[in-house]
């Protein structure tokens, strides 16, 4: 999908963060835009700013954990705009947990179970057989992460899986897809930047907009936590001031990923190769996953298997369809 004037992007969790930056970048591509958002002052806001710099939008509010809110954003943005091109589904929360993984609350695993993996999901059933019968280019992108995605980060457990089941799910989307002949491609996004820094988004608010279902009687409240503040001022005693890396670059890959129609959209690293390999390498020789100890996790990398770029995909870009 390389043309985008003119085409509708839904994109959920876009009242803020990387979902809002995703609207920005489709607006700035000439493409009307849906933007979801569960919060309706963040909706209210966000839709009015984005009118008053000139861009067509049209805000809906929507629980990405219900089915029914899902379909009627769809309905909602074929009401709008008479078709769907682009669908992202992006929103996406932290649970919070703390502590050993056999001590997390059980709502911990199912807030973030049904807004996480479910909400992608729900997002999958409402708008994919409508988008094939357009029977045009489309395009489905659902946001996952390196934690989970690629290897995990053993103390965030509960996130971890369920970044590890939208990728998942995510290939066996792409593989129906293309097993079906279907015009809409799909993509997993990985947020990463360019720039060095942290991504300032509402995942570091843990409790922010947590249903009443999802209580965890006998714990601390986590409603109003805020887990970013409370790094940043621990990072400033250490005299290491935090850097955020602008979120429109998050955005600016996401659109290159879905005109390359790329599977895997992602900021290539050495990095993020030694992660891939330490894992795959562990599964290969059947031994213990003894790299998720290491104490730099991001830098870990088997000595005698260096990581290595197929020569057929360039650096500067996701790779795509030939």
């Amino acid at each position: 999908m390389r043309d985008f004037a003119g085409k509708v992007a839904v994109v959920t969790g876009a009242g803020q963060g990387i979902g809002r930056a995703l609207v920005e970048r489709f607006c700035a591509e000439g493409m009307k835009a849906v933007l979801a958002d569960v919060v309706p002052e963040l909706v209210e806001s966000t839709t009015a700013e984005l009118r008053e710099a000139g861009h067509e939008v049209t805000g809906v509010v929507a629980d990405v954990t219900s089915l029914e809110s899902v379909e009627a954003l769809r309905d909602a943005a074929l009401a709008a705009y008479g078709g769907v091109h682009v669908l992202c589904n992006n929103a996406g929360i932290g649970s919070g947990s703390e502590g050993q993984l056999w001590e997390h609350h059980v709502n911990d695993w199912r807030w973030s179970f049904d807004v996480n993996v479910l909400g992608v999901v729900n997002g999958i059933r409402a708008f994919t057989q409508t988008m094939i019968d357009q029977d045009v280019e489309g395009h489905i992108v659902n946001t996952t992460s390196g934690n989970g995605g690629f290897t995990p980060l053993i103390n965030s457990a509960v996130y971890a899986a369920t970044k590890a089941a939208v990728t998942t799910v995510t290939e066996c989307l792409w593989g129906q897809l293309r097993q079906s002949g279907a015009k809409v491609s799909a993509s997993l996004l990985y947020p990463s930047t360019v720039t060095p820094g942290l991504l300032n988004t509402g995942i570091w608010r843990p409790g922010a907009n947590r249903p009443d279902r999802y209580d965890r009687p006998g714990a601390p409240p986590k409603e109003g936590r805020d887990s970013l503040g409370a790094f940043q001022e621990r990072m400033d005693a250490a005299g290491l001031p935090v850097v955020f890396a602008p979120l429109s670059e998050v955005a600016d890959l996401c659109l290159a990923g879905i005109r390359a129609d790329a599977f895997w959209i992602t900021v290539p690293s050495e990095a993020q190769s030694a992660k891939i390999l330490a894992r795959a390498h562990s599964q290969v020789d059947r031994s213990d996953p003894g790299y998720l100890l290491e104490a730099n996790l991001m830098a870990a990398r088997p000595a005698t298997r260096p990581a290595t770029r197929p020569a057929s995909r360039p650096a500067d870009r996701p790779a795509g369809r030939p």
